[in-house]
């Protein structure tokens, strides 16, 4: 008898797909035009297979989002404000939030808003193993940014418009807008303390670390994004701040540690040895 060949299941398939991800978008608080570039970022993780947008939509201020719910498969959920000037979004959006932790098998949660408010959820999805994702303006607090596993402003950097309109070359810049240079960046404490860390953690004996390994390493410390400073890739950014030596191969870019304090760094001499005979001593050569 011929055996039959297995037929894909509706499990199997789905099965395929284990980076869930749920979408909660606190309309009052993020902007409608955004939309696109945050699924877009998103499809690079998993599936969002859960998208609510919250807020009182019977108010003008959003109907912008409302043109877009429907051709992006998104849920409106509905809170009417409970007294003037007061809404029930927030407050909605976690309920909800934690009744997903719960009932749902999700890996990963996306959080659009600038609202401090949501800082305590989001530490709190991330207790439970789940990564979480930020979307919001420029405007958004500090705490806020670093509670997520990871945080992308949705405004367009200064800096890439710039860039692109004055062609200039890296480093060099108008400053007359508020641009991330060179400079500005080597002023960001926290920005070359973690690039310096994800260099040391990742690196050989020479001192050279593959910029792979930084890349999985930033994203596990810390909620830094190379595109909030205005560049494409984070190699880009590495050579704007000129404190990092580069060098590429056919299959990698490394990176190393060039300058602390201002001073440059002198690599490390790795002696390599050969043991002759049954002795135990090794042979320098």
């Amino acid at each position: 008898m011929k055996s039959e060949q297995s037929k894909p299941t509706i499990s199997n398939m789905t099965s395929n797909h284990a980076n869930s991800i749920a979408l909660l978008i606190d309309a009052d608080n993020a902007p409608a035009g955004k939309i696109e570039f945050i699924l877009s970022e998103l499809a690079a993780h998993g599936v969002v297979n859960i998208r609510r947008a919250y807020g009182n939509w019977t108010k003008a201020d959003l109907a912008g989002w409302i043109k877009v719910l429907h051709e992006n498969s998104i849920q409106p959920m509905q809170s009417f404000d409970l007294i003037k000037g007061k809404n029930a979004t927030d407050m909605a959006l976690v309920i909800d939030a934690m009744d997903l932790l719960y009932t749902k098998k999700l890996s990963t949660f996306c959080l659009v808003s600038s609202d401090s408010d949501f800082t305590p959820l989001i530490q709190r999805l991330r207790a439970d193993g789940k990564e979480v994702f930020g979307f919001g303006e420029q405007k958004t607090p500090v705490p806020f940014i670093a509670a997520c596993t990871r945080f992308i402003y949705l405004e367009e950097p200064k800096a890439a418009k710039a860039k692109l309109a004055t062609k200039q070359k890296p480093g060099l810049v108008n400053p007359d807008t508020d641009l991330q240079t060179g400079h500005n960046l080597k002023n960001n404490a926290k920005l070359i303390k973690t690039l310096r860390n994800a260099v040391s953690a990742s690196a050989d004996e020479e001192g050279w670390a593959n910029l792979s390994n930084i890349t999985n390493r930033i994203n596990n410390e810390s909620p830094i994004d190379h595109r909030t400073y205005g560049f494409k890739k984070l190699v880009d950014l590495l050579e704007a701040i000129d404190l990092f030596e580069m060098r590429r191969t056919n299959s990698a870019i490394l990176v190393r540690i060039a300058k602390v304090g201002g001073k440059k760094v002198v690599p490390k001499k790795v002696v390599h040895t050969i043991d002759d005979d049954d002795d135990g001593m090794d042979i320098p050569f």
